[in-house]
């Protein structure tokens, strides 16, 4: 498993305490294992919260588990998560190297399965996939984003 950041240009008047650039972009590589939910879960939470946007880590933390969560099940190989906050909205992508596209479905009230990403549409502001061109052209990034409440400061 790995963490990366990386502080990224933007324009001068964007700023954390008046003086680190946003975007900020934050990467975690882990395994596809049974904890790699709760992990990248934990991980959004942390980051929202250190960041002084608290009040979009609970939503943020049931939007990445919900991807995540979808990875583990039915993707392949490792899950990424890239995790940006810019001056306006906070974005959440999560990638596998699965070419399965997610197809949402109705679930039955007494399925326990089938409501993921019906809460992840709930919740964000906005979502979707892309298809990830890696090296064999594999592969997808499901996404969702948060706008920033108004007055907030990253």
């Amino acid at each position: 498993m790995g963490v990366r950041t990386e502080p990224s240009a933007a324009d001068p008047g964007n700023s954390i305490g008046g003086t680190e650039q946003l975007p900020h972009q934050y990467t975690l590589s882990a395994p596809s294992i049974a904890i790699t939910p709760r992990l990248c879960r934990d991980f959004v939470r942390n980051l929202l919260v250190a960041s002084g946007l608290g009040q979009l880590a609970d939503a943020a933390a049931l939007c990445t588990s919900e991807l995540v969560t979808n990875a583990y099940q039915h993707g392949k190989g490792d899950v990424r998560l890239a995790a940006t906050i810019e001056c306006t909205r906070v974005r959440v992508a999560v990638h596998d190297d699965s070419p399965a596209l997610p197809s949402p479905r109705r679930a039955a009230n007494d399925d326990i399965h089938g409501r993921g990403l019906f809460l992840v549409t709930a919740l964000s502001d906005v979502c979707g996939l892309t298809v990830d061109e890696q090296l064999d052209g594999t592969g997808k990034a499901v996404w969702f984003g948060l706008s920033l409440p108004p007055g907030a400061k990253a």
